[in-house]
């Protein structure tokens, strides 16, 4: 029996939350973006107020901060998505056993 918990190579769970991925940002309303984190306006607002000698530093840490936060996001959105798609399947599946 296939794990759907766990992340497979042909994992037809992970090319769907893909694809969701791709769709959800491509539609997002209004009330959705005013929760978006807009990094580019918050990373240029810093760096305006960082000496020049220190503006590449501070640049490459911002951006590594960038990188660490979206596969933080990626990783938990995964998880919780795909945890509740296998916690409703077996509960939908327990109603069908006798």
């Amino acid at each position: 029996m296939v794990n759907f918990r766990e992340v497979n190579e042909n994992d037809i769970l992970k090319e769907w939350l893909e694809y969701r991925e791709e769709t959800a940002f491509s539609t997002m309303s209004p009330q959705d973006k005013r929760y978006c984190i807009y990094f580019e306006e918050i990373s240029e607002k810093i760096l305006k107020n960082v000496p020049n000698q220190n503006e590449k530093f501070v640049q490459k840490q911002l951006d590594q901060l960038n990188k660490n936060f979206m596969d933080y996001l990626c990783y938990w959105n995964e998880k919780y998505y795909r945890n509740g798609f296998v916690d409703g399947s077996q509960l939908v599946m327990g109603c069908f056993e006798e």
